[in-house]
Order: C-alpha cells, then structure tokens, then sequence
C-alpha cells in the first residue's frame, strides 16, 4: 500500500527535534521557522512538556468523556484565565477543522439560518463545512460549494452590514490573522466594527484563531488587542505543541444542551496534558512577550532587505512578501542554509512561525540568508 499524496515533499527525513531545531537520519540540523504548519509553539521535546506527557502516560491514556477528567477542568480554568475567556465554555476536539466544524454548527444551531459571511484569501480547514468557508476553489467539493457563503474583502465594511440587516446570516467567520492566504492582519477598528454590526443584527461572529492563538501574535488569542467579545473562539496548532487539540470556546448565551456536540477522542488524558503543559511554559517563560519583542525584532530587519516588497504580522506570524516567486528562494532557504520556512497561497510570500522561544541568533540567521540570497 502507498501513501496518498498530500504536500509537495521536501528531500529530507526528520528524526528528531530540539528546541527550534530538527534533525534528519544522518544527524544534520535544519532551522525549524515553520514548526510544521505554526503547530510547535514550545519548541521541539522541550523538558517540561515530555515530562508531563511522561508522567500521564504511566497514569492513564485515554477514557471517554462519559466519565469526568479533572485535566479538561484545568485545562479550561488555565485556558480561560490566559486568553481573558474565563465565562466561556470549552468543547475540546483534535484539530483547527474539528473546532471550526463545531463552531459553525453552534451558529447554525442557535441562530436556525443557513448563511454564512465569511473573508477572501481565508482558510478555514479541509473538512466539508469549513472547506465552504475557505476560499479555495481549487479545493471546493460539489457538497462544500453548496453551503451558502457571501465573500466579502478583509478590512472593508463594505455591504457586510446590509448583508446582515437581512436576517439570515448564521455566523461571520473570520481569521485574526489570515495565515495561509499570505498573513494578512484583521485590524482592531475593522474587529470592532464588525463585531458591532453582528451584534445589531443579532448574528454570532467567530474567530478562527488556529494558527493566530497560542501566544503566537504577542497575546494569547489576536484579537484580544481589539477588546472584542467574539461568540465563538476557535483555536489548535500551537495548543498542543504537536498532540492533536482542537478548542471550540463558546459563550454562555449559547445553548449547551447534551446530544449538541460529541467526541470519542477530543480532550483525551493525553491531549489535556499535552495542552496544559504548552499553556504551563508560554506563562512560566514568558513566551508571549518573547514572541512580541522578537516578531517586532525582525520585522524591522526584513524591512530593510532589497527585494522585500512588504512584512506584515503580529509576533511571530510573520508573512514577508517578495518582488518574486518564493518558491525558489524558499528551495535555497532549505538546500543552501538548512531552513525551514512556509508558503502561502500567494505564490510571492514566505511564512514564518516559528517557535514562540526561537533564539534571536536564529532570526537573525535567517534574515542573513535571505538577504543573501535576494542579492545573488
């Protein structure tokens, strides 16, 4: 039996992982700025998070959440008093899709409508509920392309009010930060006209913050700079630091009857621990600031290289539009330098999400290399 195809394959086996660094069968180290899709927010193996995975392995693995787990208590008394969602209610699954599938069927639950509104260059997962939220039509199903869906421009409140005033918009949906469409940033006065408008019109806004939570943009969810009340948060990647966790925070206005939501697997023993220990060490390192002053940091560094057209981002989410295809320069990254860096669905974009504690030695590398290679 063969693999199915998913990613175009870089030429190399990774067999380990320390810190900010991986490392392939013979031993060589690669610079890790990507942390496979901005899931590694703690770094590789790092002592603490393999010691409390350790430790609940010897106690137990998994049950079901028929019987109650004290870990998904901490995990939400933590999670809420970090994120500022101490009145939300958790629903824990294993991955980003999982979270926005649940976060769209709660708007559709609660509100009994069908539409949604949803952002150009989004995305959203590759499920079929969310794969109509996400603005691919190369990835559109028959069954994803039928979901109603009105796109509208990131940024602009143009027609999202009339839209709304029709009254039969289940949910907007929005990214913090748009991360595969090329890092483009939902500004503050943007967030908070928008959650206005939805909340004159009685429509529940969710923020998809899979790849922007975490710590990753310098707070705990982005959109926390806004001072904003979303109904639904959803976040993923980062909270595990590699263990598949999903989170689907909702507010209290909504119903959380039983039978609503479900999962055999979601906020598993395993995955508890996983989450509690990321959430453990972003406070004890302080790694949100870490994040903030070092994104600022670089930023300010790629801005002065030749053949960088722009960088936009918070913290370290960093997306560095070029004056070129970034392909190429991004195969040199890798073979000539050891680093591993992201695309973006704009072909002319490299993404950045490293590790929240990545050392400044390292950005600084990276911004020598890339320099570098523009150059030549």
């Amino acid at each position: 039996m063969k693999l199915f195809d998913v990613y175009p394959m870089l030429d190399v086996t990774i067999e380990r992982g320390q810190g900010e660094r991986v490392f392939d069968k013979a031993g060589r180290d690669y610079l890790d700025l990507y942390g496979g899709h901005a899931v590694i927010s703690i770094g590789h193996t790092h002592p603490h998070y393999v010691a409390r995975l350790e430790r609940q392995l010897h106690q137990i693995g998994f049950y079901s959440n028929a019987v109650h787990n004290e870990l998904q208590i901490g995990l939400a008394h933590h999670l809420g008093r970090l994120g500022e969602v101490d009145q939300y209610h958790l629903f824990l699954s294993n991955s980003g899709a999982e979270a926005n599938e649940n976060a769209i069927k709660m708007a559709a639950y609660h509100t009994g409508r069908s539409k949604f509104i949803a952002f150009r260059k989004s995305f959203h997962g590759r499920t079929s509920g969310t794969l109509g939220l996400t603005d691919s039509p190369r990835l559109q199903t028959a069954f994803s392309a039928s979901i109603p869906v009105l796109w509208h421009d990131l940024n602009d409140m143009s027609g999202i009010e009339e839209a709304l005033s029709r009254g039969d918009v289940a949910a907007v949906i929005i990214e913090g930060i748009q991360g595969v469409g090329g890092i483009h940033v939902a500004t503050d006065d943007f967030l908070r006209d928008l959650a206005a408008c939805c909340k004159q019109y009685h429509t529940p806004l969710i923020l998809d913050e899979i790849q922007s939570g975490a710590g990753r943009t310098g707070k705990f969810f982005s959109f926390q700079s806004s001072g904003i009340e979303p109904d639904i948060i959803t976040s993923a990647k980062g909270l595990g630091n590699g263990f598949p966790v999903g989170a689907t925070l909702i507010h209290p206005s909504f119903e959380a009857r039983h039978g609503l939501l479900g999962t055999t697997f979601g906020g598993n023993h395993l995955a508890c621990a996983a989450a509690l220990a990321v959430l453990e060490v972003i406070e004890a390192e302080d790694l949100m600031t870490l994040a903030d002053r070092n994104g600022r940091y670089i930023m300010d560094i790629l801005r002065t290289i030749p053949g960088v057209l722009e960088v936009r981002g918070k913290g370290l989410m960093i997306g560095i539009q070029l004056d070129q295809s970034a392909a190429p320069i991004r195969k040199q990254l890798f073979e000539r330098y050891r680093m591993l860096t992201g695309n973006a669905s704009d072909p002319n974009v490299v993404r950045l999400l490293p590790p929240l504690n990545v050392r400044r030695e390292s950005l600084d590398d990276f911004a020598a290399a890339l320099k570098n290679i523009l150059e030549s």
